[in-house]
């Protein structure tokens, strides 16, 4: 026995915990290259284990859960090793791609938001979205670029887009959720109860300019890694259209969903589209 048995170990839990939360997100990484797949696996586990403690670890000690899973991560990071499997793996990314305690901070204060914040002003719905969501797409972004600095520089912007973007629809996807279950808005000067066809509008207005941005730097990506990242954002698109095609009484009483029949279309047309993408460049 080796070590690299325990590294598989450890990556192939992260994948379950991304295959079991996520159908959607679990589509797209195993749309990447493996040289890719095994890492965002391991960030997505990492990330979803926070998430968990703070939205469903009910009747427990949330913030102490939370600064033990913080203080956890950073010795793995500092010892190269964690008895954790998801730990584990999320060090071996973060080690194997350079991931920084830049963009791994944001996220835990992000994620200690939701254990107090229930409303936001403006400057703190970015300070939520740019942890919560942001670095995670920084992240992801960190293994596609390899090490390659220049490369990573190029597409920041564009990644931040795309994680703002997810971000804000899943927002308005669990609008009733969040507030009937975790008592939150996130959206600055909304009013649940008053939720208004215009307030709906002006966020999705919003929300395009995230996904016009972030396409531009889709077909900049490396071609390992692009139909995996361009079907999640086909993905989402086709979310907010779904969305804006509901009224606002729709999206405050109930999650709009993609079928799962309508997900193996949209990864179809999303194969063609990126194999007539590469193409063009």
């Amino acid at each position: 026995m080796s070590i690299q048995l325990f590294d598989k170990t450890s990556s192939d839990i992260s994948k379950r915990v991304a295959l079991n939360y996520s159908t959607s997100f679990s589509l797209g990484i195993r749309l990447l290259s493996k040289e890719y797949r095994w890492a965002v696996f391991a960030i997505y586990g990492f990330v979803r284990v926070a998430d968990e403690i703070v939205d469903t670890f009910h009747n427990h000690d949330k913030r102490k859960l939370l600064e033990e899973f913080k203080h956890q991560t950073y010795a793995a990071i500092d010892a190269g090793i964690s008895t954790n499997p998801v730990l584990h793996s999320f060090q071996l990314a973060v080690h194997n791609f350079g991931i920084g305690k830049d963009l791994i901070e944001p996220f835990f204060v992000s994620m200690a938001l939701d254990l107090d914040k229930n409303t936001y002003d403006n400057d703190g719905y970015e300070t939520y979205i740019y942890g919560s969501a942001e670095v995670v797409g920084l992240m992801c972004l960190r293994v596609f670029c390899n090490n390659n600095a220049e490369q990573y520089e190029r597409l920041l912007p564009h990644a931040r887009s795309l994680g703002a973007a997810f971000q804000k629809v899943n927002f308005l996807r669990d609008l009733k959720s969040d507030v009937d279950d975790r008592g939150r808005v996130y959206f600055p000067g909304v009013d649940f109860n008053a939720f208004s066809e215009n307030d709906k509008n002006q966020i999705i207005a919003d929300i395009k300019k995230d996904f016009s941005h972030a396409f531009e730097g889709i077909k900049k990506l490396p071609v390992g890694c692009r139909l995996g990242v361009y079907t999640a954002y086909i993905y989402y698109l086709k979310l907010l259209e779904k969305i804006q095609r509901s009224s606002a009484e729709e999206i405050a009483g109930s999650r709009i969903r993609i079928p799962n029949g309508q997900k193996l279309m949209l990864l179809a047309k999303s194969y063609v589209k990126e194999r007539m993408m590469r193409a063009a460049l």
